[in-house]
């Protein structure tokens, strides 16, 4: 797979726009089990990478990702700051510059055990791991991008009926069932505009 430069700006760009379009919906899912604040702080942090571009786009795809991890690692608040940058700056430390399928696979597992020891944490507790792993498992199975996407959402909506044990939510004990875990939300977001933008820029 090789990405020119228009075709990383257009990716940067589909990730940033599909969290800041759905920042609302984000704040809403978090006021209901955590600060309210994750949709405000993802929206700032993905406003700040586009900020970057079109100096962004120029950079190797392992320093671009690297990069977009760096940022929002600084302009992200709470526990998704840290935890989604270490997911980029870890898959760009991972992935080569011309990366083939088994490259992604390999370097997306990297980044989700640096996200779980980042986090402590494991699929299963409510975050946005349970939106990572099991994407990761059909991706390395060789599902097709749109199989990957669905299973995307999927994931995020089967958050709901969960008992949150990381992060603010599981403050909140049984009251944390019956809701679903905006960072899994904001996961699934990434997920279905990478998949989708890679499939037409790169026949992902």
């Amino acid at each position: 797979m090789s990405l020119n430069r228009a075709a990383k700006e257009n990716l940067v760009r589909a990730l940033a726009v599909s969290v800041i379009e759905h920042a609302d919906e984000l704040t809403s899912l978090d006021q209901a089990i955590g600060d309210g604040d994750h949709g405000l702080n993802m929206k700032r942090g993905f406003e700040a990478v586009l900020a970057t571009l079109p100096g962004l786009a120029d950079k190797s795809l392992p320093e671009m990702l690297r990069t977009i991890g760096t940022t929002l690692v600084m302009k992200v608040g709470g526990a998704s700051g840290p935890l989604v940058g270490t997911f980029f700056i870890e898959l760009g430390k991972a992935v080569p510059e011309q990366p083939t399928r088994s490259d992604l696979v390999g370097a997306t597992g990297k980044a989700i055990e640096s996200v779980k020891a980042r986090g402590r944490s494991e699929a299963g507790q409510k975050t946005l791991l349970d939106v990572l792993v099991p994407v990761q498992a059909i991706f390395a199975a060789g599902a097709d991008a749109e199989a990957i996407a669905a299973e995307a959402a999927k994931a995020a909506v089967r958050t709901t009926p969960m008992l949150a044990k990381r992060g603010r939510a599981s403050f909140l004990g049984e009251r944390s069932i019956g809701h679903m875990d905006p960072g899994s939300r904001s996961a699934s977001l990434l997920i279905g505009a990478a998949v989708a933008t890679l499939t037409i820029e790169a026949g992902l």
